[in-house]
């Protein structure tokens, strides 16, 4: 941990961001900052933070998930990001728990690093203010279908003639060459369109079911991290911004295909598909006589050093484990025997044997006992922060490290237009232009600080 941090009683790093004022010294550690500071806004001098993406200007026209998973990173690295929401606020603002509405733990966790300002779009008044912000921009994302983007006069024709330069990142479900181009697309719909509730099926009690995380979303904003950065790249060396598509479909489509195309990738085909080690029904956590372990044994090095370990001399030399290719072939039982020796000793007794064994052990957590992992605490991971509106929460750091541009958080979650007159005014927009747009509806005014 570094200067500043420490553990609470729980174990769990208790932090405070240098751009924030802690108002309240959550384990008696850290220093109290000004409270009359604006800790939401940029510092400067010897204070910044520079991240990699520092300067370059994001227009954020996302919601829900995959969209805000991106640009928070974008903004994570440095970038600001100017979250456009509609007059009501992005829907996820009311997922979960809440201390205070429309600040629910999802859209904690996916909108920090941003600035927002709430436009109604369908008014011309609030499609020109946008128009005036992206004509300052260097990335434009949006996840809505490209139709709804033309509809609302926004495509890619028109923004590129006020701003050539910018890159006009859509994420979205389907490519736009083939039949399913307008089809509304959510996370459950392309885990099942690319074969991943059948797998799952295929390796538990034959039931489809969905991976119980948002894993489309969070690859796919994950992809288009990936393509913005490069279209950056590409503009810096031209000078000419383009038009990225990201799609959700042919991009899971290639992620669960790349381990299980298999004998389909030959043509004619040599098999069914699939990697027969992903598939076995054995290939899961392993139960100890008091609770359950993660462990890999893979290749030839591991397999000699864990025959030792056990005391399994009588496997070393048997066919169905003493090759890689054999293992391969025999994989479900392989996973069955290694089962059946795991029951024999505590979890706590396999991790000591395993580790000093150079086999590779980690512990199966749970969704809480993983703020207690040891690593995770000693880095500080889960940092407790002090936010402005919502007190105490739990925040994550970003896992990525640069040697000479830091990146972390530039600020936590806002409130609903908590920054939309500083976003209009830097825009060219005069105090008497912003209170007109507030009077007739297309924007409204600074939220309220929440009382308690």
């Amino acid at each position: 941990m570094g200067p500043g941090v420490r553990r609470d009683d729980s174990g769990v790093g208790v932090h405070a961001y240098a751009h924030t004022p802690a108002a309240l010294d959550l384990a008696g550690a850290l220093p109290l900052l000004d409270p009359r500071r604006d800790w939401n806004a940029h510092l400067t001098g010897a204070d910044i933070t520079m991240g990699p993406l520092d300067g370059i200007k994001v227009v954020d026209m996302t919601t829900v998930l995959m969209g805000p998973y991106a640009t928070q990173m974008l903004g994570d690295y440095g970038a600001d990001i100017i979250k456009i929401e509609t007059l009501d606020g992005d829907v996820t603002r009311q997922i979960g728990p809440t201390r205070h509405p429309g600040m629910g733990p999802v859209f904690l966790n996916t909108n920090r690093s941003k600035r927002s300002i709430c436009l109604d779009l369908k008014n011309p008044k609030g499609r020109d203010a946008v128009l005036r912000l992206i004509a300052l921009a260097d990335v434009l994302v949006y996840n809505v279908r490209p139709q709804a983007m033309a509809r609302l006069q926004l495509g890619y024709d028109v923004v590129s003639k006020i701003n050539p330069r910018l890159v006009y990142a859509g994420v979205f479900g389907f490519g736009q060459d083939g039949p399913y181009a307008a089809k509304p697309a959510y996370d459950d719909l392309i885990q099942g369109a690319t074969a991943l509730p059948a797998l799952m099926a295929q390796t538990s009690d034959g039931v489809p079911r969905y991976v119980p995380n948002a894993l489309v979303d969070r690859i796919v904003g994950l992809t288009a991290v990936g393509a913005i950065c490069a279209s950056l790249v590409h503009r810096d060396r031209t000078g000419r911004g383009q038009r990225v598509d990201i799609p959700m479909f042919e991009t899971m489509a290639g992620f669960v295909m790349g381990d299980h195309m298999g004998g389909l990738t030959y043509e004619p085909p040599l098999d069914k598909g699939g990697y027969a080690r992903h598939l076995s029904r054995d290939r899961r956590p392993y139960k100890t006589s008091d609770g359950y372990i993660c462990v890999i044994v893979y290749n030839d090095k591991q397999w000699n050093n864990f025959f030792a370990a056990t005391g399994r001399e009588d496997l070393r030399s048997h066919p169905k484990f003493a090759t890689f290719a054999g293992r391969a072939v025999n994989i479900d039982a392989v996973y069955a025997e290694l089962a059946r020796i795991f029951e024999t000793r505590t979890t706590a007794e396999w991790t000591e044997l395993l580790d000093k064994a150079d086999v590779p052990v980690m512990p199966m957590h749970d969704l809480e006992s993983i703020l207690q992992d040891p690593h995770l605490v000693a880095t500080n991971f889960f940092p407790v922060v002090e936010h402005p509106t919502e007190g105490p929460i739990r925040n994550m750091k970003v896992s990525a490290t640069w040697s000479d541009t830091a990146a972390e958080p530039t600020r936590l979650a806002p409130r609903l237009n908590q920054h939309g007159a500083e976003i209009l005014r830097e825009a060219g927009f005069s105090a008497d232009e912003v209170a007109t747009l507030i009077r007739e509806g297309v924007t409204t005014t600074a939220p309220d600080t929440p009382q308690d």
